[in-house]
């Protein structure tokens, strides 16, 4: 076995990217509960991949037989009903954990100098993540998926110029059909996969080849022992791998809590109108993305204004853009000299608190009607989450931070 493994690393150097990547990886030994969801986060991915794959295999790509075959593997194929709700229910747990890993980079720097590549990767991550959601979302062929589709394709068209003839080459149809369904059935199972994987694999490249933050925003390559290995690091096998089962047992009884008794959460993760088939005359009540999209739906919806002769709806979309676009460019904006939220100032903590509040709340008015409350709301949040970005290189420059220690503090 031995002069096997010798054999293969001569040819193909297993044993050296485990050790580079695993056995001689260190990373700082003050990780804390914040630190599970990059572990969960490809834990969810595989979940995805393998549940995918199987659901493949018995469903129909077309607008005849796309929701008969959903309903098909939900009563007649064997443990069907479990593979569509680890996949649905996975969805949301994907973001649920994407979402909880990006405010644990925001709480302590983690998209800071030297790691702005790897916060790039990552939200390269988070927009095909996106993409593939809104592509699946369309493929049970139910109602809020065919209504859903068609509203988020329509805002192309707000695009001035270009945005019919764009609508029109994203759909493939006038309308959201059978053809739209089959092009997304193949981006969402084959494209948008590989470039997601390409992503994950860039980014945990990028990760190790500058290491991990920490809570203390404190870079333990610059204290090593005489055999150059950091002093407050540990070697993340088996120490993170064994301490990242505990995190993977939690979320794995919640998950399944979650699968087995709430896989539609109240409506929330499936809604009641995707269990009825899509149907071109009957429009649902009222018409809203998945949870997770909700907050930017909210941001679009809060712009009820024409300006410069182009419509409220069009300004909608860039806003819609614009909150994502922002993300991008975070790491030239703190021009904070400490990385983390433990050592920075009151206003990075006070705006850092409000930026969630208005987030999470923009996600919940996202999911309810429009009303006059809740349009005006909807615009004071969404100033306040740009507000974040564009104030963040004043007052992280202006306020007074705590002396970082010089080695971990634990």
């Amino acid at each position: 076995m031995q002069k096997l493994i010798q054999w293969i690393d001569a040819r193909l150097p297993i044993v050296d990217a485990y050790n580079k990547h695993l056995a001689q990886y260190y990373a700082p030994k003050n990780f804390n509960i914040w630190y599970f969801f990059g572990s969960l986060a490809m834990l969810v991915l595989v979940n995805q991949l393998v549940t995918g794959i199987w659901l493949t295999m018995s469903y129909n790509p077309t607008a005849e037989g796309a929701f008969a075959s959903v309903e098909y593997i939900m009563r007649d194929v064997k443990w069907g009903w479990l593979l569509r709700y680890m996949h649905s229910t996975g969805a949301s747990a994907f973001f649920i954990v994407v979402y909880l890993h990006m405010f644990r980079g925001l709480m302590y720097g983690s998209y800071q100098k030297p790691r702005e590549l790897i916060w790039i990767f990552g939200m390269l991550i988070y927009l095909v993540l996106m993409a593939e959601a809104f592509m699946g979302y369309l493929l049970p062929w139910g109602q809020m998926s065919y209504w859903g589709a068609q509203v988020i394709v329509n805002l192309f068209g707000a695009i001035p110029g270009i945005g019919d003839d764009l609508s029109l080459w994203i759909r493939g149809d006038y309308l959201i059909s059978g053809i739209t369904l089959n092009r997304f059935f193949a981006l969402h199972v084959i494209a948008l996969p590989i470039v997601l994987l390409g992503l994950v694999v860039l980014h945990i490249l990028a990760l190790h080849e500058v290491g991990s933050n920490n809570p203390d925003g404190i870079e333990i390559k610059k204290n090593k022992d005489e055999n150059g290995i950091p002093k407050d690091g540990i070697p993340f096998h088996p120490y993170y791998t064994v301490h990242d089962i505990v995190g993977v047992a939690v979320f794995l009884f919640i998950f399944c809590v979650v699968v087995f008794f709430f896989p539609e959460m109240g409506g929330l993760f499936l809604e009641k109108p995707n269990f009825e088939p899509a149907n071109q005359l009957k429009t649902p009540a009222h018409i809203a993305p998945v949870w997770y999209f909700t907050p930017f739906y909210a941001m679009l919806r809060s712009v009820t204004v024409d300006l410069f002769g182009l419509p409220a709806k069009f300004w909608g979309v860039v806003v819609m853009g614009a909150a994502i676009a922002i993300l991008f460019v975070l790491p030239w904006l703190d021009r904070s000299p400490v990385r983390s939220m433990r050592y920075k100032g009151w206003m990075s903590k006070v705006a850092l608190a409000i930026f969630a509040i208005s987030f999470i709340v923009l996600g919940y008015l996202g999911i309810k009607p429009p009303s006059a409350l809740r349009t005006g709301l909807a615009q004071v949040l969404t100033t306040l989450y740009f507000l974040y970005f564009i104030l963040m290189p004043f007052y992280t420059r202006m306020e007074k931070t705590k002396p970082v220690p010089e080695r971990v503090t634990g």
